[in-house]
């Protein structure tokens, strides 16, 4: 089916700045991420030691992604309460709004709850009749291509966005075939979470850079 009939239920998109970016601010980054960073360090996980993969532990199972109990809830109960479907969707939000400050694709310092510029769209899911109970168990091992697919595109686009700060120190503006790769991976990314860690839809997410 095509997918304008029948698109996606998982929608990311950020607003292109079309009267440029500012050079100062993109110059010093790095500095100003700092505390918006401390914060979603601390709202989405929380740091037990050096090591990445203990953060990622910790964002699941602590105070950030509500993983582990939507899942059996939708295992043995058929429900997603709304509160942690909220809390997830609002979780999400506010980190990307820090991924696309950090990323250079807009000026605006990020806002813990406003939309802003970026957004992003994750209907909350009929869970009797749209999510079958057993797949959240293998999701994150029928995943796996998509993890192969966006370590390369994230390399790529890590790139992107060093090339991008040095057109933005130069002309003010970032071009517009990098923005929309930069956004197209995030959004790629944000499907593949909401598929295997949010759990909010069973459709498998596109290999797709597009709406």
């Amino acid at each position: 089916m095509a997918q304008g009939q029948n698109p996606y239920p998982v929608q990311f998109s950020v607003d292109y700045p079309e009267k440029g970016l500012n050079r100062l601010t993109t110059l010093l980054r790095p500095i100003l991420f700092i505390p918006i960073f401390v914060v979603i360090a601390l709202v989405g996980g929380q740091w037990s030691d050096s090591e990445s993969s203990h953060f990622i532990l910790n964002y699941v199972v602590g105070g950030g992604i509500l993983f582990f109990a939507p899942l059996l809830l939708i295992l043995f109960r058929q429900k997603y309460p709304r509160w942690w479907f909220d809390w997830n969707v609002a979780l999400l939000k506010f980190s990307n709004r820090v991924g696309v400050y950090f990323f250079l694709l807009r000026d605006e310092y990020p806002s813990t709850d406003e939309e802003q510029a970026v957004h992003v769209e994750i209907p909350y899911p009929d869970v009797p009749n749209e999510l079958n109970r057993w797949l959240p168990l293998v999701k994150w091992i029928l995943a796996i291509p998509h993890y192969v697919a966006l370590a390369i595109l994230g390399v790529i686009a890590l790139l992107a966005v060093i090339v991008a700060w040095f057109a933005i120190l130069i002309t003010g503006s970032y071009p517009r075939a990098l923005f929309d790769y930069v956004v197209g991976v995030g959004r790629w990314f944000i499907r593949v979470e909401a598929y295997m860690l949010l759990l909010t839809t069973d459709r498998y997410p596109p290999f797709s850079l597009k709406p």
